[in-house]
């Protein structure tokens, strides 16, 4: 499942630098605006990276924007309990003295999963840019499901050094523009390292299980501002590590409109990406050993069943050789076992006099039936006025204990052998 990661443009923040920056950005031929981006086939590896305009961007079956760092601001509160459709409004009402806009202009996101009553972050950026980023990707046909952040507060503790996103490569030293983006579980910030004070925002001394990144136009300056190693990362492996994230930006009123088609092909997303390719296989692996130990049970029921019908016929044959032909052995058996009985006198189980005993054992002295009817195989009588129910029920367990069954309907009793 292929997928296209585009890294939006940073806000251009009203400065006189960020003006100077603005005019350097590198425009398309046409003048556009143009886009970084990451095609990834499997979203692990880089397929395909490069820089253009939003129409000349690939296709690809799932489009994931990246915010740059600087574009966010995080907030830490305790979820409140309201109903989705108010719990905007809630947040905006907790967040109002934290936050440096009117909560009306930005765009708030809650973090994945989170539990009502307990603390959770929130991501807060400006409405009206982030919709502006949406509607220039909308205009080239380009329906971004995921909005993710390059960074969020997270543990370990993370230092990623960077260029500005919106005059990456304008610099005339390398460097000299270099931002570092810290996070850790307490939140993120973002802050140039130029000056005296940059270094004094780091903690000292640094987390043992601290991780440093850096791109490489900075890896040298970064590696010396630091005075330790750090690992090079690519933009467009720092995209395809973003993608992975599980935050979406796009909640509340900036919610897909087919949510529904949205969820199930998210979730579809998830499961289909390389961190789930484990779990995948675990299953087709768990249906496989299922199918095949059903297969396997039920090839031995059948041998099972052949088995005792090979010892059924066998038995029939030792018992009446002059059975050629063995079609139901079970009926043959019973019928030839019948004619032996009729032809030596004995009663069977369903003969009148068996019968009658049997009825005679359970019916009440004094008490005559009113009708008498024998078919050759069952015995049917009509009760006594006077039974009820009760009677009933006490004359059906008697003979039940005695293997004889009683059927009663249309004001009379059927009885037979159970057996029979």
């Amino acid at each position: 499942m292929s997928i296209l990661i585009i890294q939006l443009p940073a806000r251009v923040r009203l400065s006189a630098d960020a003006a100077a920056a603005e005019a350097g950005a590198a425009p398309s031929a046409s003048g556009a605006k143009e886009y970084s981006y990451v095609l990834s086939v499997d979203g692990m590896s880089v397929t395909r990276q490069g820089r253009c305009a939003a129409p000349m961007l690939p296709k690809a079956d799932s489009v994931v924007a990246v915010m740059a760092p600087t574009d966010l601001s995080w907030h830490r509160v305790t979820l409140p309990k309201a109903p989705a459709a108010r719990l905007r409004a809630a947040l905006a009402s907790m967040l109002e003295e934290a936050l440096l806009d009117d909560p009306e202009n930005l765009h708030l996101a809650v973090a994945p999963l989170p539990k009502v009553g307990e603390p959770t972050w929130i991501a807060a950026c400006d409405h009206t840019w982030l919709t502006s980023q949406l509607m220039t990707l909308e205009k080239a046909k380009i329906r971004v499901e995921r909005v993710v952040p390059s960074m969020a507060p997270d543990e370990p503790p993370t230092a990623y050094f960077h260029e500005e996103h919106y005059g990456a490569g304008n610099s005339e030293e390398p460097g000299s523009d270099m931002l570092l983006t810290w996070s850790t579980g307490e939140g993120l910030a973002t802050w140039p390292v130029a000056g005296s004070l940059s270094r004094s925002l780091l903690p000292d001394p640094l987390p043992v299980q601290a991780r440093f990144f850096a791109t490489p136009p900075v890896a040298s300056p970064a590696e010396r501002w630091l005075g330790r190693a750090v690992a090079v990362q690519s933009p467009a492996e720092h995209l395809l590590l973003a993608a992975r994230s599980i935050w979406n930006i796009l909640q509340f009123e900036l919610t897909p409109r087919s949510k529904g088609l949205y969820a199930l092909s998210d979730q579809w997303r998830r499961v289909m990406s390389p961190q789930w390719r484990p779990a995948r296989m675990g299953v087709l692996a768990l249906v496989g050993a299922q199918v095949l130990g059903l297969n396997l049970w039920a090839w031995q029921q059948s041998q099972l069943v052949k088995s005792k019908k090979a010892a059924m016929v066998t038995l029939l044959k030792q018992a009446h050789p002059q059975v050629q032909a063995v079609l139901d052995a079970p009926a043959q058996m019973r019928r030839e076992t019948e004619a032996l009985r009729a032809m030596a006198g004995q009663a069977g189980g369903n003969d009148l006099e068996a019968l009658m005993a049997a009825v005679a054992s359970a019916w009440p002295p004094e008490q005559p039936t009113a009708g008498l009817q024998y078919d050759g195989n069952a015995l049917t009588l009509m009760p006594p006025a006077s039974w009820g129910p009760a009677e009933l029920e006490q004359f059906r367990s008697k003979l039940s204990a005695a293997g004889v069954q009683v059927e009663s309907g249309d004001g009379r009793l059927t009885v037979r052998r159970t057996n029979g």
